[in-house]
């Protein structure tokens, strides 16, 4: 399980995050939700040590993991699909999937694992073209499968949905719910898309202000109004 213990971080003299407490149970999908500029991002980001917290704490298995590098947070089992995606534009997609191995030794690292290729079809098909010349939804996919092919234990994702088409939006959609209902994998999904979160969500959060506002089952967002909390 990867959890936040009343985390705060700041940009300069912002106050990005405040007092953020937050669970990400194995076997679920935890979503995150709030409007723009809120700090779900931040968090994200906090978990990979991509940006340090100034207090609290990072845990994953009841391991401290806050002070740790975003190489060795990987080698731990947390995968990272970050907003935009972020993929290698002039490398093959073969060779962006191979990136994702970077933090696996021996052998396995040079192997691209067919489960990927298995949950991503079209990318087998277009292993030796480049990441650029891919479509966004095909893109995002290719962000997936880096961030799985090292088989993480926890899975973190920022808003996938951002500019895809809806057919790849349903796809992605059946992906994360059979990451969920297949194995014991955390997936931490922030996302602005509302019909899209409480589809995959087992548990979530809401964001304001870099607090987290209210949180819970996911069978109470429409009793708790959350589509109306989070409308921009």
């Amino acid at each position: 399980m990867l959890a936040f213990e009343l985390l705060n971080q700041y940009y300069g003299g912002s106050h990005i995050l405040r007092d953020v407490s937050l669970a990400v149970p194995e076997g679920a999908c935890t979503v995150v939700l709030g409007r723009n500029g809120v700090g779900k991002t931040t968090l994200l980001k906090t978990a990979m040590g991509l940006v340090p917290s100034r207090s609290g704490r990072v845990m994953l298995d009841g391991q401290d993991i806050t002070k740790l590098a975003p190489y060795q947070r990987v080698r731990l089992g947390i995968g990272y699909v970050p907003q935009g995606r972020e993929i290698f534009n002039r490398l093959t997609v073969e060779e962006n999937l191979l990136m994702g191995l970077a933090p696996v030794a021996g052998r396995r690292a040079r192997r691209l694992p067919e489960q990927v290729l298995e949950t991503f079809p079209v990318l087998k098909q277009m292993l030796k073209r480049r990441g650029g010349d891919l479509s966004g939804g095909q893109q995002q996919q290719l962000a997936i499968g880096r961030a799985l092919a090292a088989n993480p234990r926890v899975l973190i994702l920022d808003e996938p949905t951002e500019g895809i088409q809806p057919s790849i939006i349903k796809e992605i959609g059946a992906v994360i719910r059979t990451l969920v209902t297949n194995s014991t994998m955390a997936v931490l999904l922030v996302e602005q898309y509302y019909d899209f979160a409480e589809l995959l969500a087992d548990g979530y959060a809401v964001m304001s202000r870099g607090r987290i506002t209210q949180a819970g089952p996911a069978g109470e967002m429409k009793d708790r109004n959350v589509r109306e909390l989070i409308a921009i």
